[in-house]
């Protein structure tokens, strides 16, 4: 089994070397096809520039490579968060107050082993979220099995790219009569 928190203390000064923030490590695939996921940011700007992706895989390949911290062959995947991105940090969850959030639990808590709702930030250890019909509820950090922001408009509308300049161009088109009925 990887030892992920010692490939998260190996990665993350390689990550803050870059300018980065590291979001998540992860081992993804199960023994057939295993891909360690290193996901990162820029703390300033909360995305990741394809030059940033390949400068820190760059590095991390090469730190890998030579620390050699998982005894079989995988394949290195480093990436940003995206839109949906997950929450892994205590500070996630007060950054992104205000968007909706998918919060599971490793063991039910009031009989609820999933909460969704808007983040309301946290206090101490503990996530606050509105949930409907429920409302303001609060979740234990440490009880945590994963949580990730839901895809909304206001969250688009939240993380649109910097720079939109190596975007395809959009082109606008009239519609067909299938697609008016």
């Amino acid at each position: 089994m990887t030892d992920l928190a010692g490939l998260t203390e190996l990665i993350e000064p390689a990550a803050k070397a870059e300018g980065l923030a590291l979001v998540r490590v992860k081992m993804l695939g199960g023994a057939s096809d295993p891909t360690l996921q290193v996901m990162a940011e820029d703390p300033r700007t909360r995305q990741l520039t394809l030059e940033d992706c390949a400068r820190l895989s760059r590095r991390l390949s090469d730190l890998l490579d030579e620390a050699d911290p998982i005894e079989h062959a995988y394949r290195l995947e480093v990436s940003s968060p995206g839109i949906d991105r997950p929450l892994t940090r205590l500070a996630d969850f007060d950054d992104w107050k205000g968007h909706e959030a998918r919060v599971a639990l490793a063991e039910p808590l009031n009989g609820r082993k999933q909460y969704n709702g808007v983040l309301l930030g946290t206090e101490g250890e503990t996530i606050l979220l509105d949930v409907p019909g429920l409302g303001a509820a609060g979740v234990p950090f440490a009880a945590l099995h994963s949580a990730k922001l839901v895809m909304t408009d206001r969250l688009i509308e939240a993380t649109a790219p910097l720079d939109a300049g190596d975007a395809d161009e959009i082109y606008e088109t009239e519609p067909t009569e299938t697609e008016e009925d």
